[in-house]
């Protein structure tokens, strides 16, 4: 039996906006039943361009129907840019988690979106997920494009945590030796790219680095809690930093810098940086 949140239970026995939307303005279909789970998903679009409304059709696990029910909820409102930005690791955490097995259902959920928004952007014209690159898991259709992008995307650093995002080798295995390669690329190349002098990244990389790895890897964590932190300023390897809501003031906060924020911002952006956190 699978360990599933609260959450994950009520979208999966209460779904919102199941069915299609005739006439939307953008369709995504992605998946196949033979595979074991398929999603199509329609959106509209409001006078002010946002989604004003999103629905769902899948065939799939308790998993799969409350990441698409999940995912429906958390894109009404968006605009398609800031809808385009949503990944799979933000509808489980919509969703307070989901167990890894599971993980592919919030992959396929992401798929859709992006197919939809292409579509909509191509005038109807890409209704259907189209394979780009190399097939390497042929039972299930998997292409290497695919697979590079949830191993980054998710960190993932075995074959079998592969299989858990987007079923990748849990056919006949045959792919198994190429998704570790992948993984051994992509691993190397993160390696390679921690290991160079920091003076090589320019003022706007280092930012934009900071920020991108405070919002995927470090704010989901302290949210969970009640807390969150905001980059106040770089100022050569000194990032400074402002705790919100818990840990505002939490006496932990000290901790939290060191164990969590710089260990982080070191692994993902360079091993030299120093976390400050911003004095009243």
């Amino acid at each position: 039996m699978w360990d599933y949140t609260d959450k994950v239970l009520d979208h999966f026995r209460n779904p919102r906006n199941v069915g299609t939307i005739e006439k939307p303005d953008g369709l995504g279909e992605v998946g196949s039943m033979a595979c074991g789970d398929a999603l199509k998903l329609t959106f509209k679009l409001g006078p002010d361009k946002r989604i004003a409304e999103a629905k769902f059709q899948t065939f799939g696990c308790a998993s799969a129907i409350a990441s698409s029910s999940a995912l429906t909820e958390m894109i009404k409102g968006m605009t398609l840019e800031e809808a385009g930005k949503v990944t799979n690791q933000d509808i489980a955490d919509f969703l307070g988690g989901l167990p890894e097995q599971k993980m592919h259902c919030s992959v396929l959920g992401r798929e859709a979106l992006e197919v939809a928004i292409a579509n909509y952007h191509n005038g109807g014209k890409t209704p259907k997920k189209m394979l780009e690159g190399k097939v390497v898991c042929h039972c299930f259709g998997v292409t290497e494009q695919e697979i590079e992008r949830v191993v980054r995307d998710n960190h993932l650093v075995t074959a079998e945590q592969v299989t858990h995002y987007c079923k990748a080798g849990g056919g006949c295995g045959n792919c198994i030796p190429d998704i570790e390669a992948i993984i051994t690329r992509i691993t190397d190349e993160k390696k390679k790219a921690a290991a160079e002098p920091s003076r090589r990244m320019t003022v706007l990389e280092k930012i934009q680095r900071i920020g991108d790895t405070l919002t995927r890897e470090i704010r989901p964590m302290l949210q969970k809690d009640g807390g969150d932190v905001e980059l106040v300023d770089v100022v050569g390897n000194r990032v400074i930093v402002s705790f919100r809501g818990m840990c505002a003031h939490c006496p932990s906060a000290s901790v939290t810098i060191k164990e969590v924020v710089e260990a982080k911002l070191k692994e993902f952006v360079a091993p030299d940086l120093v976390v400050e956190e911003e004095k009243p």
